[in-house]
Order: structure tokens, then C-alpha cells, then sequence
């Protein structure tokens, strides 16, 4: 069977292929829904059987992501996906969503990896910030909606901030169909895609031809296709490891020609790239660690902590914010370090003063992935926060991989 990658309108269903909606998308106009496919090269059904002769509940050739593999995960009532970019926002497609405003039309679905499952998270929601540049030469496929009411202890999925992670093997997972038109997927499914260069995306074929460098991100199989997004998948992230083997979102699933076909690899919307205008928006919306918080601002360069020395610092600088900070503001660290109970942590507020986050002890386990949550509600938001640390005792050194802040 011909697999072909389809769009839809949110506002009026409409169905056609993609070169079809390729004329349409370079006017602004259309959205799209796609759904992740893995079909086998030489396999002409998306439909598996088990050796009970059983129909399979999952795509042909994909694995089911197993619960709690990838929390952050969003399924949104009109056929799209999303992530949790804050405990009260979803990153998705722009041409998932409408305009720019109010809207309480979407449901999104949170916390399972079947959507029959009763311990389903859902909440409505209240606003949609479309990208003011999408449908422009500059790109800018993404929006973020804001939810009813936090979900509270929820998972959030980083976003790139640099291009260092859009190279390598991602993740895809999503709730979509299994073939062109077909029902939307019970149970989330998930596979890799290796990365596909520019200019090796671009020459694919007419479809590519206007491929925006700077703002889309290609990944696919070149040479037997049989891995893609699809119908319903639409808005769901592609991520990857990070250098603390942490997942970071590096693409939103965005549009291609046709579905897991040889020689034609999905475009993604190249987050890094519109990760500042992200970080705006969200901020202005409100939604983040707490009820109106901002954030979050990352930083990630890597500081070399000397073995008991002088304090060493990390900047990051929050604009865009109003008014002071919250008192459940979150310091999100990633160091690298043997022995972690050498350490010393503290958050510097853009006026001087210093809130202890970690105090030096005996642990002496290695690493320190965590999120501390700190009270700096006397402090106004914008301006040069830093993170210092500092080893206590000699022997062991280590580093600082990335650290983020939630206001």
C-alpha cells in the first residue's frame, strides 16, 4: 500500500497529499496531522498479524513505548501530539492550532501511554500562542497552549537551545494512524529516525525544494524509507539524548512528502532555532514551575569545577519576565562530578544576594541530576542570574553540564 503523509485543517477537515499541501503551506494555510509509520521496505500493508493470526496492536515494525518511558508526552483532542513544556503548557505545531487568543476547544491528554486508560490526565484549554512567523519565509511551525490548571509533579521535556544536539539518532513517538486515513492509534508507539543534512533534504526531490535551512530539521531513512511520522502525529516532538543522557526536544513533527517512503525524509520544525521566542512566549503566558511562573532559561556550557578551589560560575539571563520571582522558583542542575558531597551549590540573584540550594556532606554518591526549588520571591526577575559552585575537599573533579531556571 501507498503510504502518503495527509494534512488537515483544524478548522475544516480536508484531505489530499502532500505535495498538494505543500502549495497550501507555503501560503499559511493549512495545518497537518501526521502519524508515525514503520512499514518494512518490502511490506505493502501497514497491518500486522501475530503468529495467532491476531491483528497486531501496534504499528508493523515499531515497538510500544512502555508507561512512564516518555511522561511528557501530550495527546491533543483535534489529532495532534504535543509535549509538557511547563507543568501548565504544551509545545506543539502551529498548524495544529488556530489563531493566536482564547480557546477552551482542546483537550489534552497527559501520564499513559494508552488512551483508554482510566488514570488518563486530561485538561482543557484557555489560550493558543501561534507563532507570529509561521507560514513566512522565516519558518516558525510551533505553539504552545496553555492548559486550565497546572498538573502538578508532571514531566517536562527540555528544549534545544544551541544546534549541538540537531545531528545523530532521534526519537519519535506518537498516538497516530497506521496507514493513510486510518483510525488514530490506541497505544503510543515510538521509533528512530537517523538525521538527514540539508542539502541532502533539499535535493530529495520537488517537494524539498523550499526547505528553510535555518528553521526545519530532516530525519528519516534514505535509502528503504519503512520509519516516518504520519497522520496524527502532527505537533509530537523528536528528541535525543543529551550530553547528561538527559532527553531534549530538538524538532516538532511539521510535514513531508508522503509517509516512510525512500528518498523522502520528514521535516521537523528546528526548534534550537526559535527556542528564544519559545521562551518569550511562555513567559508571557505564564505557566511555568508555578501559577505564573517564567521560565525556563537555560544555559548549557559546560564550567569546570577545580578540585577545592575558588567558586566558579554560570550565567543566565532572564528578560521578557514581569515582576518578581515566585516562591517556588526551580533550579534545574546536570553536574558531572565522582562525589557529589564534595559540592557546594548556590543561586546568585541578579542583585548579589546568594540562596543556598546544596550545602557540602558526606554523600558520596556520583552525579547530580535534580531540580531544586528555592523561595527568591523578593527578587525581581529579569536580569544576570548565576549558578556557583563550589568543591569543599580535595581528591575528586567534575563539572557543571547545563543548569536551567524557572522564575
Amino acid at each position: 500500500m501507498l503510504l502518503s503523509r495527509l494534512r488537515k485543517s483544524p478548522a475544516a477537515p480536508h484531505r489530499g497529499t502532500r505535495s498538494l499541501s505543500r502549495l497550501l503551506r507555503s501560503a499559511g494555510l493549512c495545518a497537518m496531522t501526521a502519524a508515525l509509520v514503520i512499514v518494512p521496505a518490502h511490506s505493502a500493508s501497514a497491518k500486522s498479524t501475530s503468529a495467532q493470526g491476531e491483528p497486531s496492536p501496534r504499528v508493523v515494525g515499531g515497538t510500544r513505548a512502555a508507561l512512564g518511558e516518555f511522561p511528557w508526552m501530550v495527546r491533543l483532542s483535534m489529532g495532534c501530539g504535543g509535549a509538557m513544556y511547563t507543568n501548565q503548557l504544551v509545545l506543539t505545531a502551529a498548524h495544529c492550532v488556530g489563531s493566536t487568543g482564547n480557546n477552551s476547544s482542546i483537550t489534552a491528554t497527559v501520564g499513559v501511554v494508552d488512551l483508554q486508560d482510566s488514570s488518563a490526565i486530561k485538561r482543557q484549554s484557555t489560550y493558543i500562542h501561534r507563532s507570529p512567523t509561521y507560514g513566512t519565509s522565516t519558518g516558525g511551525d510551533w505553539a504552545l497552549i496553555k492548559l486550565a490548571t497546572p498538573i502538578t509533579g508532571v514531566a517536562t521535556l527540555p528544549i534545544a537551545t544551541t544546534t549541538a544536539y540537531n545531528t545523530g539518532t532521534f526519537t519519535v513517538a506518537g498516538w497516530g494512524a497506521a496507514s493513510e486515513g486510518g483510525p488514530q492509534e490506541r497505544y503510543l508507539l515510538k521509533a528512530q529516525v537517523p538525521y538527514v543534512d540539508d542539502v541532502t533534504c533539499r535535493d530529495a526531490g520537488p517537494y524539498y525544494s523550499d526547505l528553510i535551512f535555518a528553521a526545519e530539521l530532516c530525519a528519516g531513512r534514505m535509502d528503504v524509507g519503512g520509519v516516518d511520522t504520519c497522520q496524527g502525529d502532527s505537533g509530537g516532538p523528536m528528541f535525543r539524548r543529551d550530553s547528561a543522557n538527559a532527553w531534549i526536544q530538538v524538532g516538532i513533527v511539521s510535514h513531508g512528502d508522503g509517509c516512510a517512503r525512500p528518498s523522502a525524509p520528514g521535516v521537523y520544525t528546528e526548534v534550537s532555532t526559535f527556542a528564544s521566542a519559545i521562551q518569550a512566549a511562555a513567559a508571557s503566558l505564564g505557566g511555568g514551575g508555578g501559577p505564573g511562573a517564567c521560565g525556563p532559561f537555560t544555559n548549557a556550557n559546560n564550567v569546570n569545577i577545580p578540585d577545592a578551589g575558588a567558586a566558579v560560575t554560570s550565567p543566565v539571563t532572564v528578560s521578557g519576565c514581569t515582576g518578581t520571582a515566585s516562591s517556588s522558583s526551580q533550579v534545574a542542575v546536570d553536574i558531572k562530578h565522582p562525589y557529589r558531597g564534595d559540592l557546594v551549590i548556590d543561586l546568585l540573584a541578579p542583585d548579589g544576594s546568594s540562596y543556598r540550594l546544596k550545602s557540602a556532606s558526606g554523600d558520596s554518591g556520583d552525579n547530580i541530576l535534580t531540580t531544586y526549588t528555592t523561595n527568591v520571591s523578593s527578587e525581581t526577575r529579569n536580569g544576570t542570574w548565576r549558578l556557583q559552585l563550589r568543591d569543599a575537599y580535595s581528591q575528586d573533579v567534575g563539572y557543571l553540564d547545563s543548569w536551567s531556571l524557572t522564575l
